[in-house]
């Protein structure tokens, strides 16, 4: 049986700092009026207090991101924005370890996703960079003689970007990275429960503007709670508003934004399902699906939430997956062992949500084939490490179609396709999706219009584990946003269309005759 130490609060705190030095932030905010602290979900503790913004701070900063986008951003060529952008990605390179330490630190995240995380600001990066030799417009032809229609396309303003603890670093990178080479500034309202990472990125992004000429006040970072993120809610200088977060967080920001006609990118809750059908490789079923529902702690957004398998092989998926999550507890603590698979939960409230979440499964007659438990309760009373649980269930009930961020995988079995796909999108949110399959049918079937109702539709992967080449972002529930790969990046710019008379005559569109 594995086993293993968690490691000391104090030795953590002096890990983050030195992370923090070699990243160049020689000064944590000290504590004033908007006192806060450091914490890490591996112990439950608190590092070392730390400063919080205060909202008349966080409206400076809107202010000076503006200033700097007005006088000098905008009217920066695009290619040369993409020089900050390219230098960004090779500190990131040269820092790749010492992110990876805080996310650790501060998220709870095993050693290989936090260093794939910051991987994937890397990626975010090169793409941003060719990105900024490609912010193309049309050309259209035009009816009247003499004509050229077409549109450009041209910075938006100040990005204002909140982002969530589970993925503390990647989020922000696709937004901000796309966001400067479309002639954008940013003002970053991370979660408060993930500042280190987040001073850190700010950091190394304050070196590459100082490497490359580029104002600082391109990108600004506020830190705090609530309180500083409304004002970027409500600011009118905020040109677009892109936050990550609950469903809930999603319905009291979006109005708010709508009323100042503000624009949103909004990218919300998600109850991800894979459909495993008759025909599936259920070698692959098994490895796709454990790590989508367990890992991160169950604390993705695209985690696995619901296994929905064709009556005709529910009972041998039922077994393997137990026999894999039996396997898998023994693998729980500190995310540092590279041996553990499963690190914390983020705090307390998590754990009440997913016991709260069993309960009721219990009550509506479902049963828990694995997992559950929480661990490591007498060695840190005050941090929440579970066994990852599966569930069967024999229906779709309302605690199934509720998100719990917790690894909790509920078990349903359908009869046929129709079945399957109703079950699938029967419930609020619509993110991320899969289905499992040799049937070619089937797999376009789901891929279809009348087939899964999500932004993200795999076949034969799982739902979590998306490259930033595609757009991310769901449908429902989930907020409608896109962002990363593809074209995301013209949520970040505004449209011209144009039309220019270089014929000397005045010819009307519609063949309007006046005058």
């Amino acid at each position: 049986m594995h086993t293993s130490a968690l490691p000391a609060t104090g030795d953590l705190a002096a890990r983050a700092r030195a992370a923090l030095d070699r990243c160049g932030v020689d000064r944590i905010p000290e504590p004033s009026d908007g006192a806060g602290a450091a914490r890490t979900p591996l112990t439950g503790q608190d590092l070392f207090p730390i400063g919080f913004d205060t909202p008349a701070s966080a409206e400076r900063a809107v202010a000076s991101a503006h200033d700097a986008f007005t006088a000098v951003w905008r009217d920066t060529p695009a290619p040369v924005r993409g020089t900050l952008v390219r230098r960004l990605g090779e500190l990131l390179r040269e820092h790749k370890e010492d992110l990876a330490e805080l996310v650790t630190v501060e998220a709870g995240k095993i050693r290989s996703e936090a260093l794939g995380e910051v991987q994937e600001m890397i990626d975010v990066c090169e793409f941003a960079v060719g990105l900024s030799r490609q912010l193309y417009g049309r050309t259209m032809p035009s009816e009247r003689p003499g004509h050229r229609l077409m549109e450009t396309w041209h910075p938006l303003g100040v990005v204002g970007v909140i982002t969530a603890f589970n993925f503390p670093v990647a989020v922000w990178s696709w937004n901000t990275c796309i966001a400067l080479v479309c002639g954008d500034t940013v003002v970053w309202k991370p979660s408060e429960l993930t500042s280190l990472t987040a001073l850190a990125c700010h950091g190394l992004l304050m070196r590459a503007a100082a490497d490359t000429g580029a104002p600082a006040d391109v990108h600004r970072l506020v830190l705090g709670g609530s309180e500083v993120g409304g004002v970027l809610v409500e600011d009118p200088r905020v040109a677009l508003l892109s936050a990550t977060g609950s469903t809930a967080m999603g319905r009291a920001v979006a109005p708010r934004v709508a009323e100042r006609m503000g624009r949103c990118l909004l990218e919300l809750g998600g109850n991800n399902a894979a459909v495993v059908t008759p025909s599936a490789d259920l070698d692959l079923v098994v490895r796709a699906c454990v790590f989508a529902a367990a890992g991160t702690a169950g604390q993705r957004c695209t985690t696995l939430r619901r296994l929905i398998v064709h009556e005709d092989v529910a009972e041998r998926v039922a077994e393997r997956v137990t026999a894999a999550y039996g396997q898998l507890r023994e693998r729980v603590g500190d995310p540092f062992d590279e041996d553990n698979l499963v690190g914390p939960l983020i705090g307390e409230r998590a754990f009440a949500a997913m016991a709260s979440a069993l309960d009721r499964a219990r009550a509506d007659g479902g049963e828990v084939l694995a997992g559950g438990a929480r661990r490591l309760a007498e060695e840190a009373k005050e941090a929440y490490y579970v066994e990852p649980a599966v569930v069967r269930m024999p229906a779709q009930t309302e605690v199934v179609r509720e998100e719990t961020f917790a690894p909790i995988l509920y078990l349903l079995t359908y009869r046929d396709l129709d079945e399957a796909v109703e079950l699938h999108n029967g419930v609020p949110q619509g993110l991320s999706s899969s289905i499992f399959t040799r049937d070619q049918a089937e797999a376009e079937r789901f891929l279809s219009s009348a087939g899964s109702d999500c932004g993200i539709v795999n076949v034969n992967i799982g739902t979590s584990g998306a490259e930033i080449g595609g757009a991310f972002g769901g449908e429902k529930d989930t907020g409608g946003g896109r962002e990363s790969g593809s074209d995301s990046w013209k949520a970040y710019m505004r449209r011209a269309t144009n039309t220019v008379n270089y014929g000397g005559e005045l010819p009307l569109a519609q063949g309007v005759r006046f005058l």
